[in-house]
């Protein structure tokens, strides 16, 4: 009979007693519940944070503008200039070319003649012939013409060399500023994208909210403006009743007369700057605009000082430093408003604390308080 055998025990994958069996149990149970858990989720943006947010963006993408538009002016003057470069050594080449002709005929009359072909040969192999030529022997038997033609090719070609040198530095800086260029680029569509998500998932009460805070603020900019323009207009009732007062009998002098000449012509040319500025109200904001269908900031107000025949650079940066700068109180039609502590936004002043500006992408060409931005300064153009 055989042996009764021990049972084998349970494998070691089972679950040998009931309190396993709970305990494994209940530890699926909580595993199972932390993974259908989802994730807390962030609390929604108020309306006004959106609005700043959106608000920051649109700025960003005017710093950006600008410097999109400092490199592209640039990119043009260095592409003009490696072009002259490039057009200068050509020619350069070809006088170069030319002194070498002169100089193998010399040195093909030598040989003929056998006065001196090993000096020749040097003559032509030598990195510098100026050198070789600084030898007395063979300066003895130069006429002036020969050492004439010796000088022209020396010089020319050292001029020559400069100039390659140059056309060469020339390319790799346009070069590095094409790359800003398509950076700066990059930079403004990625923010004007961000700010366009940011509203496309408003809902139609936020979009309302949004709508309510924009004319909130721009009636807090308008009330801003009318004080300043019962503020101007109180200023020049007193200069007007103070100049009354004085005997307009006794004479001013003739530099006075000059400045009021020179103040007339200043006043004719901003009164053309702003009736160019006038006729583009409704055209469209586009970044790197500068006319006739279209404008940013600084193109606009470059537009319009050109039509007056005042010549402004490309950037908000370079503008704000064309001219006077003047108090907020003494802005006077035509002067250039300035914004934001980087200086990327600027307006025409048209009075009464108004200005005609590009505001930003989706907007168009209008009139609007100067108090609509943080104003950074005020510059009447020379």
């Amino acid at each position: 009979m055989a042996p009764h055998r021990k049972s084998r025990p349970p494998s070691s994958l089972g679950i040998r007693t009931p309190a396993l069996a709970t305990a494994a149990l209940t530890s699926v149970a909580l595993l199972s519940q932390t993974a259908d858990a989802s994730p807390a989720a962030e609390p929604r943006p108020s309306t006004e944070e959106v609005q700043k947010k959106i608000d920051d963006l649109y700025q960003q993408a005017g710093t950006a503008t600008e410097k999109y538009n400092a490199a592209k002016e640039k990119t043009t003057k260095q592409r003009k200039r490696v072009a002259t470069l490039l057009d200068d050594v050509a020619q350069r080449t070809e006088k170069l070319n030319s002194a070498r002709e002169a100089l193998g005929t010399f040195a093909a009359a030598q040989y003929r003649t056998g006065a001196s072909a090993p000096d020749t040969a040097s003559l032509l192999l030598a990195d510098n012939p100026q050198d070789y030529f600084d030898q007395t022997q063979l300066m003895n038997r130069l006429t002036a013409r020969q050492k004439q033609a010796v000088d022209e090719y020396v010089t020319e070609r050292a001029t020559t060399s400069k100039k390659r040198q140059d056309a060469s530095e020339g390319l790799e800086t346009l070069t590095t500023t094409q790359s800003t260029l398509k950076t700066s680029k990059a930079d403004v569509q990625r923010k004007l994208a961000e700010a366009r998500e940011l509203l496309s998932k408003l809902t139609a009460e936020e979009k309302a909210r949004l709508a309510a805070i924009e004319r909130k603020k721009q009636e807090e900019a308008q009330r801003k403006a009318d004080e300043l323009a019962r503020q101007q207009a109180a200023d020049a009732e007193r200069r007007r009743q103070e100049a009354a007062t004085q005997d307009t009998g006794t004479a001013t002098g003739s530099g006075s007369g000059n400045a009021s000449g020179s103040d007339s012509a200043s006043s004719t040319k901003a009164a053309k700057a702003l009736a160019f500025a006038r006729a583009q109200i409704g055209k469209p904001y586009v970044w790197g605009a500068s006319g006739p269908g279209s404008y940013d900031c600084s193109g606009l107000t470059q537009a319009a000082w050109k039509a007056a025949g005042v010549t402004l650079p490309r950037t908000t940066w370079d503008q704000v430093d064309t001219g006077t700068t003047v108090s907020v109180d003494n802005a006077q039609p035509g002067d250039l408003v300035f914004f934001y502590d980087d200086i990327s936004h600027v307006g025409i002043y048209i009075g009464d604390g108004m200005m005609i500006h590009a505001p930003k992408p989706g907007a168009y060409v209008r009139e609007e308080s100067i108090y609509y931005m943080p104003i950074h300064s005020v510059v009447r153009p020379g």
